[in-house]
């Protein structure tokens, strides 16, 4: 495992860690009763079953 040799100071610490960023989830059209939505991917199998309401995307 890497360990680092110096000490990192806060403001290059939280500076590091602000540059990252989630991305958007991907949307997929999905029909469900005969009505097209845009869900996340992850969650097609589901709104499929009926286990969660996809009007609220």
């Amino acid at each position: 495992m890497a360990t680092p040799k110096f000490k990192k100071s806060r403001a290059n610490t939280r500076m590091r860690r602000s540059q990252w960023k989630a991305d958007n989830a991907q949307l997929q059209v999905v029909k469900i009763d005969g009505q097209e939505v845009r869900i996340p991917r992850r969650l097609v199998k589901a709104a499929q079953a009926g286990l969660i309401d996809v009007e609220q995307f």
